[in-house]
Formats: C-alpha cells, sequence, structure tokens
C-alpha cells in the first residue's frame, strides 16, 4: 500500500533518501504497512539540478506524495554526519537536519552515513537481493552476530553492523581511508608507483572508481603498456567483453585487492556473520568477481585462513539497499 493510499486511513509516512555527489534518490515508506519492509516509488534527480536537498525533496514530493503529510524522513549521505549537519566534498550541498526539516513543513529528518544506511538493510535483505560469493558457508551461529559492509564506487564505503537479537547497531567507519597493504609484488610496485601521487595511498585510492584509473596507470607504467587514458568504466567495460585484455588483467587485480581488504576488515571487525559488498562498480561484474582471485584473497591471512573460510561473502544487488536501510530507522524510532 503507498503512503498517497495510507494517508486517508491515518497511517504513517515517511521519506528516505540517498544522497551522493552526483545524484540523489528518493523513496517513500509505509510505516504502517504490514509484511517485510520495503521503499516505494524509487526515482533519481541529478544534483546539480537543485540548488540544494531540500529543493529536490520538495520537487519529489510534488510529484509522488502531493497531499502526503510527512512523519518523518531519514536521508542516507555520502560523508561523515557531525552534529547533525553534513558538507558534501564532491558538491555544493550543505545541510543540517533542523534546516531541512523546517524546509520540509515541520517534518523530523535525520541523517546518517551512507553505508551505516547500507549495514541497517542487511537485516532486511532476502535471497534475491543478495548474490554468494565463494562458497556457501553459513557464518557464526548464535543470537549475536557481526556484519560487514564495504562498496567500490564514487569511494570506498565501510561500515559493520552488530545484532544481538534484541537490536541493531551499527558501526560508522571511515575504513576506506585505513592504508593500502600490497599483497603481493605487483601490488608493491603499484604503491610504489602511487606513493608519488600521493602522501597517503589510502585502500580508497584504488578501490574505487578513480582508483581503478590508478591501478590501470600503474599497471600500464609497470608492464609497459600505452595508456589510452580510459574512464574507470571502459576499463570495466572492456574487461568484461574480452577475458584476456590488459583490462581484464587490471580488474582482476581490483577484485583480488579488494579480497584482501574485504577479509581485513572481517578480522577487524570480528564479522563472523558474514560480509557484504555493495557500491556501483561491482554489480555488473557479478561472473568476473565470481571467477577472480577476490574470495582467494579474502582467505589469506595465514593462520587466520580457516577463521575467514568459515565467513560468508555477499554481494548487495538489491537495488535500494541505502534506501531500505534508512528506512528501517524510521520504522524503528516512529
Amino acid at each position: 500500500m503507498s503512503c498517497e493510499m495510507s494517508q486517508n486511513a491515518g497511517k504513517k509516512c515517511g521519506l528516505v533518501a540517498d544522497v551522493g555527489g552526483t545524484n540523489v534518490r528518493f523513496a517513500l515508506v509505509d510505516l504502517d504497512a504490514p509484511g517485510p519492509l520495503a521503499v516505494h516509488s524509487a526515482q533519481h534527480f541529478a544534483t546539480r539540478d537543485y540548488a540544494g536537498m531540500a529543493e529536490a525533496a520538495n520537487t519529489y514530493l510534488k510529484q509522488h506524495a502531493p497531499s502526503v503529510a510527512l512523519k518523518s524522513a531519514c536521508f542516507a549521505v555520502a560523508g561523515p554526519v557531525s552534529d547533525g549537519k553534513i558538507s558534501f566534498t564532491n558538491s555544493a550541498w550543505a545541510f543540517s537536519e533542523k534546516e531541512l526539516g523546517e524546509k520540509l513543513g515541520g517534518t523530523r529528518v535525520r541523517l546518517i552515513n551512507d553505508f551505516e544506511a547500507t549495514a541497517y538493510a542487511i537485516p532486511h535483505l532476502g535471497k534475491s537481493d543478495v548474490t554468494v560469493i565463494g562458497p556457501n558457508v553459513s557464518g557464526a551461529d548464535g543470537q549475536q552476530k557481526t556484519f560487514c559492509v564495504l562498496g567500490p564506487g564514487t569511494g570506498l564505503g565501510m561500515a559493520g553492523l552488530v545484532r544481538d537479537g534484541a537490536r541493531d547497531v551499527a558501526l560508522v567507519t571511515e575504513g576506506g581511508h585505513a592504508g593500502f597493504a600490497p599483497g603481493n609484488a605487483l601490488e608493491v610496485a603499484v604503491l610504489e608507483f602511487l606513493r608519488k601521487r600521493y602522501d597517503h595511498v589510502s585502500r580508497e585510492r584504488l578501490l574505487s572508481g578513480a582508483g581503478l584509473r590508478n591501478l590501470y596507470d600503474a599497471m600500464c607504467e609497470i608492464d609497459g603498456v600505452d595508456n589510452v587514458d580510459p574512464k574507470p568504466e571502459d576499463i570495466t567495460a572492456e574487461a568484461m567483453r574480452n577475458a584476456q585484455s590488459f583490462c581484464a588483467r587490471v580488474f582482476g587485480a581490483f577484485c583480488a585487492i579488494l579480497g584482501s581488504a574485504a577479509g581485513d576488515a572481517a578480522l577487524t571487525m570480528g564479522a563472523r556473520g558474514g560480509v557484504y559488498l555493495a557500491g556501483g562498480i561491482l554489480p555488473d561484474a557479478v561472473d568476473f568477481l565470481q571467477k577472480s582471485a577476490f574470495r582467494a584473497r579474502f582467505t589469506a591471512k595465514g593462520r587466520f585462513h580457516d577463521y575467514l573460510a568459515a565467513i560468508p561473502t555477499f554481494l548487495i544487488v538489491h537495488p535500494y539497499a541505502a534506501l531500505l536501510g534508512a528506512a528501517s530507522r524510521l520504522a524503528d524510532t516512529d
């Protein structure tokens, strides 16, 4: 049942958003609807087309819920939230919970990190919302479980989730900015190349759209290959098209480095319930990821190989996981 339909019955309606530097996605949530948590009427807007968050949100609401009085809103934002405020590094948008609430007619607004939202989505994902990467192991048993989610996209997001049977608590991190640790001779050479570009070579310098291009540039120099100045999406597309191409070698190295980073995150968080991959790069590369060194590098942690071998790894294929996680915050607080 949509929020528009629910309004006449006096039910609760919420607004959720997934806000990045380039695009913002909105959806509605019927907070009284029975059954699994779901979002409705999802739509995305380009941030460059709007002066700010409130203008974009009100445009969406006029199109999809013109007669609905919102009860609450939760916006998942790509960056750290401080004192209820967010200022983006890759767009001119900056706003606060208080400011947005006033511009949305007195609606109660909550801001959370986008990967915090994705972590909160984990309990609400069904079997069709994820793809198992590697062996289908069961993970830790027991009432208390810890999960990790990380994802390469515009940047490298990372968060955790602790479930104790009574409530869920997200671990909000900036783990994508932890230092890159090479796992073989090629990656040592890549690190040396990138140290000439950056004072600090973080995981995000390789595991992101821009990072994929960094990796391509480094491997061109290391292998003596002509650099044709591709966009990150061109590298991925060529890797998917031709498994024998140089781009496939680059993307294979990307998947291997991601596997190592995911294994490190699982060890750091004790994420024995499972590790979930998200972000915009991987959903179009499922078969490649499955055949890559991702899982081998995930477990390649010496004495802790068996510990990691028992942890399942998944790729989230639900198109609106961050919106679903934001919706769960509304459902839990209203």
